[in-house]
């Protein structure tokens, strides 16, 4: 039983309590909204039995964040990638994402999985182009459904499948300035013309969805005509998609299986509220998973910023789950630094989000370092703050150890300080 069919049969799972206590909402609540639709707890049993802390990501809960990891063809290996999962798991990604394209990748996400108290995601295609380098094109659904099953039955917590991209909607990205810029996309896009056959993930989606439910393996179904420059934002090809995308979405949770929408990619920031609405609109509130956005496209090397900006406020109009996005995207294999750096950034944006549409207890921590730094009580707010270790390190550049100032104003024009002799002196008429 999955947790969306225990959830249509009134059942509270001990996942939904414990995702519950962590956010602090009663398991109705939470049972309630995975029957909806609204809310999934990606938790493979095989998972389960291991090491994995269930989390839920829904729109009424904390915003979450996932982190992309993975070998390339041409660099990294098992143990570096398993270094950037803890690194991520440790400054606070909600989920990771094995994209592996390398060799032995049934290894690798063997020692991730063992390694991983957060739900672990993948995208099975990679594997089938990866062992198939040369004749991917020849290959059938039924090898694909291999792929799936083996990676199911390690323990994967959810796929993403680009079940929605279809032969009619290729004309449609040929207008476009990139094309398809999905990976997953672009291979299938190719499948399909190579064969002169409609997307194996659509016509076979009962068949897949059956497979997803005997694990309970959540479907994130992959955008793959996402936008990936400005220039081709909300265009044809997206929206034709998305709308097959609603289709599936509530074909998959007939039967049982619990799904993520997946979205965009590169969108100038006055389209983003838009884009979170026809989401919700089309999809009937299925969380909604997105890369970004990008707001800019003119900032190779700062895209984990062009991309919170977008984060931030698709967090805000309607997104549940942000997939980060590092410093080195569109340049290079993201290093255990970029890793870091990328879910820094992202617990920043969806904070920030969380904060501005008023989730209950949402600004605690702000209020809390706040009044840290009213007191000057600088470990306080090392404590308090995203990366204590860079927080200590820079107030500490400038000044002799144990100083309470900063090296802004000093000790002689600190406004704090200045406060508390303003606080303390007899009021004046």
């Amino acid at each position: 039983m999955t947790q969306l069919s225990a959830a249509k049969t009134g059942e509270i799972t001990a996942q939904m309590k414990r995702v519950a206590q962590g956010e602090g909402q009663n398991p109705e609540f939470i049972r309630a909204e995975i029957a909806a639709g609204r809310l999934v707890i990606p938790a493979n049993p095989k998972h389960l039995a291991g090491k994995l802390d269930p989390v839920g990501i829904g729109r009424d809960l904390r915003t979450k964040i996932n982190a992309n990891i993975g070998v390339s063809q041409i660099s990294s290996d098992a143990a570096n990638e398993l270094a950037k999962l803890c690194v991520a798991v440790k400054f606070g990604a909600d989920t990771v994402m094995d994209l592996s394209v390398g060799s032995d990748l049934d290894a690798i996400r063997r020692r991730l999985l063992d390694n991983s108290t957060v739900p672990l995601g993948t995208v099975p295609i990679y594997q089938a182009a990866q062992e198939n380098p040369d004749e991917f094109e020849r290959i059938d659904f039924g090898q694909m459904m291999q792929i799936c099953r083996r990676q199911a039955e390690q323990g994967v917590d959810f796929f993403t499948i680009h079940a929605g991209i279809l032969r009619e909607h290729l004309p449609l990205a040929q207008k476009r300035l990139a094309g398809i810029v999905s990976r997953g996309g672009a291979l299938l896009a190719k499948w399909m013309l190579s064969k002169d056959r409609e997307n194996p993930f659509y016509e076979h989606f009962d068949e897949l969805c059956g497979l997803l439910a005997e694990y309970d393996v959540t479907i994130s179904l992959g955008d793959a005509l996402r936008p990936g420059c400005l220039a081709d934002a909300t265009d044809e090809a997206q929206l034709a998609e998305l709308r097959t995308i609603g289709q599936l979405t509530a074909r998959a949770q007939e039967l049982g299986v619990q799904v993520i929408v997946e979205g965009p990619g590169h969108i100038p920031f006055d389209q983003i509220e838009r884009n979170m609405k026809l989401q919700a609109e089309i999809c009937n509130g299925a969380p909604f998973y997105v890369l970004g956005p990008v707001v800019t496209d003119i900032a190779p090397g700062y895209d984990h910023i062009t991309s919170a900006i977008g984060a931030t406020a698709a967090a805000f109009y309607g997104a549940a789950f942000l997939c980060y996005v590092t410093p080195v995207e569109h340049l290079c294999l993201p290093n255990i630094e970029d890793v870091k750096q990328g879910v820094i950034v992202y617990r920043i944006a969806a904070h920030a989000a969380d904060v501005a549409r008023g989730l209950p207890g949402a600004r605690r921590a702000d209020d809390a370092i706040s009044s840290a730094r009213a007191e000057l009580d600088w470990q306080k707010q090392f404590e308090l703050s995203i990366d204590p270790e860079l927080a200590r390190s820079l107030h500490g550049r400038d000044l002799p150890e144990g100083a309470n100032y900063c090296g802004m104003c000093g000790q002689d024009f600190c406004p704090l300080r200045l406060n508390k002799e303003i606080h303390s002196s007899p009021t004046t008429g």
